[in-house]
């Protein structure tokens, strides 16, 4: 637990660049273009609590008016946080929070059960020190719990008024078919939200999940415009990555550098960086206003770890990319691509464990 400054709330100049507001699928809430990403806040990033709650208010000034966070975001520290910043001005904020991830070494605190939402929803809503949740999202398919045991959860938190509304996150696209079709047949409310990764470099949103996003009136939260990184134009072939950088402090997965969807991205880099120039933008500019122009996308997560970071994603609030310029990214990277299977945000178990494709 932190123990808290109280700080007198900042108010920051908007700095000229106008927020756009856009329609969160058909729920007839409006929401920024640029969603507050909070996973940084806190332990897993920002360690300072007068740096994390600048950040909040200089977004909220900036005229962002939603905020994603999630339990498991520095176990709980990211919610104290911003719980703590928006106090004052929460009726002007979308907040948004997650559960599923384990909190705990106890097995069954983690999940989509019925047990565990229950008591996973009663923290967040201690932790963030709020009455309500506007969106509260599943953060992964829980293939282990009956969708309609989580619906119907989920369902009985909206009637009692402790939660607005109810997304998902990086559900695949036959998931998001299916938990409309249990909300239908068995009476429960219905996913108002998808939340996928998406970037030039991952794709594959567009193959499905998009469509079946628009198709069911769902918005969509996209996250890592950045990819984690790799499109702020501070990795290069050949360069040893910072010592404070996310690539040396957790050299797997994504972030392995000698990976083969690595040297393709870096072979790409240094033709986007031509296509930003082209733009009048940099890198982050191209990445952030590249997300936001998907039809299919209601607001786009950034997530700074500094305020010097916010201010550099804020100015892709009103940039808008023209049809060549588009279309130079898709030859670049081909629509519906995901171009390194590190990112690959979910698989089936039975492609991850082979003793489920064997009998």
């Amino acid at each position: 637990m932190y123990n808290y400054v109280v700080l007198q709330y900042r108010s920051y100049p908007t700095r000229g660049v106008p927020m756009e507001y856009r329609y969160l699928g058909r729920s007839g809430v409006q929401v920024s273009a640029l969603c507050l990403g909070a996973m940084s806040l806190g332990s897993m990033g920002n360690t300072d609590v007068n740096e994390c709650t600048e950040i909040v208010h200089r977004a909220l000034d900036a005229g962002i008016n939603m905020i994603d966070t999630a339990d498991v975001y520095s176990r709980g520290q990211s919610e104290e946080i911003v719980g703590a910043a928006i106090a004052g001005r929460r009726d002007d904020v979308v907040l948004a929070t997650k559960f599923y991830n384990p909190m705990g070494r106890d097995r069954n605190r983690r999940g989509a059960s019925r047990r565990w939402i229950v008591q996973a929803c009663e923290d967040s809503l201690r932790r963030l020190n709020v009455d309500h949740i506007d969106l509260y999202q599943i953060h992964r398919l829980d293939e282990n719990t009956d969708l309609d045991e989580t619906l119907s959860t989920l369902s009985d938190l909206v009637r009692s008024g402790k939660v607005r509304m109810i997304g998902s996150s990086t559900f695949p696209a036959e998931a998001v078919v299916e938990a409309q079709w249990v909300a239908e047949r068995r009476g429960h409310v219905r996913l108002h939200t998808e939340q996928p990764p998406y970037s030039i470099f991952v794709r594959g949103a567009e193959r499905d999940v998009f469509p079946t996003a628009q198709r069911h009136g769902m918005g969509t939260l996209v996250w890592s415009p950045l990819n984690g990184g790799w499109l702020t134009g501070k990795y290069r072939a050949g360069a040893d990555p910072e010592a404070d950088s996310r690539f040396a402090r957790v050299p797997q997965g994504s972030w392995r550098t000698d990976s083969p969807g690595a040297q393709r991205k870096l072979d790409a880099l240094d033709k986007l960086e031509k296509v930003a120039v082209d733009a009048g933008t940099d890198l982050i500019g191209l990445s952030i206003a590249f997300a936001k122009a998907h039809p299919a996308v209601s607001s786009v997560i950034i997530g700074p770890r500094t305020v010097g970071q916010l201010e550099s994603q804020l100015l892709a609030a009103d940039l808008v990319l023209d049809e060549d310029i588009l279309d130079r990214i898709d030859e670049i990277v081909s629509p519906g691509t995901t171009i390194a299977r590190g990112d690959l945000a979910f698989e089936p178990r039975a492609v991850r464990h082979k003793r489920l494709r064997r009998r």
